[in-house]
């Protein structure tokens, strides 16, 4: 564990490797976070991590090094609702970020059009509870409601073990919904496994909900090349070819005893697509078509 003076953790490798897999040009980083600086943007006082500071000089510049032009920015659990990092982060990138936010269920509509017009497309409700102490299911419905006309987008952070649970929640759900890491699955029973065999279930209850072939590094505890990752997840790349994304999940909350190489998640990437035409869907068309829509497919 790397900490520093004030006990604050880092996550991320400071040199990561560059990657072999050259990534298409215009490609998306749709799953990354931002932490800080905290003398300008304070954690919540119920976060569950002290990070060090991750903010957008860093980020950007790991977008540069692995090869990608833009990224999403998932607001991380540590800043709770006070989404001004991640917006600062989005106002920096001249044009070449856009946001996922977590609200306060008592946000109001002004507050939810500054959002918007700072870049925010998305909202993210998470179920962890190592993460969060409160997950007011009817509190969401109602912004998922509210954020219809916006046209975003709802992203769910959830286990696999409480799939079942979530089901009638997801399905009031009326904008699309994003799955991160996929419900967290354990990749290590291949891809006809109990919790992959329900996930895909999910999938086919609608065509509007998509997810993300994200986090090698929190699944698959092998290690590099991820191979029971791969072995599980290539055929939701193949088979939802419309409705998945990729992200680094720089930088990595919470897998400050790893600290993952992110030049070696990159190469994941052509094992779980594996034909230009899966990769441009995967890093380009489908994040261009949930986040920068009003630029068309490119």
């Amino acid at each position: 564990m790397t900490t520093d003076a004030q006990g604050r953790v880092r996550s991320w490798a400071l040199t990561p490797s560059l990657p072999r897999f050259v990534v298409p040009d215009g490609a998306v980083d749709a799953h990354c976070h931002v932490f800080g600086p905290m003398d300008q943007f304070p954690f919540s006082p119920q976060a569950k991590y002290l990070p060090q500071d991750a903010g957008p000089d860093a980020l950007f510049a790991l977008r540069d090094r692995l090869g990608f032009s833009r990224n999403v920015i998932v607001q991380a659990s540590c800043h709770g609702t006070d989404n001004r990092a991640a917006l600062n982060a989005i106002a920096a990138s001249n044009g070449r970020s856009r946001g996922v936010a977590v609200v306060d269920p008592a946000i109001s509509d002004a507050d939810l059009d500054a959002l918007h017009e700072g870049g925010i497309r998305g909202v993210r409700f998470n179920f962890l509870k190592r993460l969060v102490d409160h997950a007011p299911k009817d509190k969401f419905l109602d912004i998922a409601n509210r954020i219809q006309r916006l046209g975003w987008h709802v992203v769910v952070y959830f286990e696999a073990d409480i799939l079942e649970e979530m089901k009638p929640f997801l399905s009031a759900i009326p904008t699309p919904i994003v799955v991160d890491h996929m419900g967290r699955p354990d990749v290590s029973q291949g891809p006809d496994s109990a919790d992959m065999v329900a996930f895909r279930a999910l999938l086919d209850s609608r065509d509007d909900i998509w997810t993300k072939v994200t986090c090698p590094d929190r699944l698959d505890p092998q290690g590099p090349p991820y191979a029971d990752f791969v072995r599980s997840v290539r055929p939701l790349v193949e088979d939802y070819s419309e409705r998945v994304l990729w992200g680094t999940d720089w930088p990595h909350p919470n897998m400050e005893s790893i600290l993952p190489d992110d030049g070696a998640l990159v190469d994941v990437i052509p094992l779980l697509a594996s034909t230009e035409a899966l990769q441009r869907k995967l890093l380009i068309d489908n994040p261009m078509r949930l986040y920068w829509p009003e630029e068309g497919k490119t």
